[in-house]
């Protein structure tokens, strides 16, 4: 029987490259959106134009997590916009998000084809409020967004 109850979005996994980028709390912008030509033939009977699908685009996913002691997201910046030699094929990653149940079993994967960074935001820091944690920002560019049939965490 399937489930009735709609899954929590509070627990989520992120991989890139199937490795684990640590905990999140906030993931944001996984769309897709397909562009339509409108065309209508001059001998058509009826006045009315039809609808062709064309181009695809992927919307720029954001991640937030608290700032912990890694890197990976800064050499990943860096990587990226050194000089063209070196970037290319190699710059761009897969991530993956899945979302889980409460039990910790995936219920459903998004996975982001040739992603590449394109803004990093390092934390807001202000003396006053105490138990505020550090967060850090990093908006992935991807070209490709797939629904994976079967998901893996």
């Amino acid at each position: 029987m399937p489930r009735v109850d709609p899954y929590g979005a509070f627990n989520f996994v992120v991989k890139m490259d199937g490795q684990d980028v640590g905990g999140f709390s906030d993931v944001s912008g996984l769309t897709t959106e397909l562009k339509l030509s409108e065309y209508r033939e001059g001998n058509e009977r009826e006045n009315h134009v039809r609808k062709i699908p064309g181009m695809h685009t992927v919307g720029d996913v954001t991640l937030k997590r608290g700032i912990v002691n890694s890197r990976d997201f800064w050499a990943w910046v860096q990587q990226s916009r050194s000089p063209s030699g070196t970037r290319g094929a190699t710059v761009k990653r897969t991530v993956v998000i899945t979302l889980l149940d409460e039990s910790g079993t995936p219920v459903q994967s998004w996975q982001l084809q040739q992603v590449i960074p394109m803004k990093y935001t390092g934390p807001t820091l202000a003396a006053k409020g105490g138990g505020d944690v550090a967060m850090e920002e990093i908006v992935l560019s991807a070209e490709g967004l797939i629904l994976m049939d079967s998901p893996s965490a």
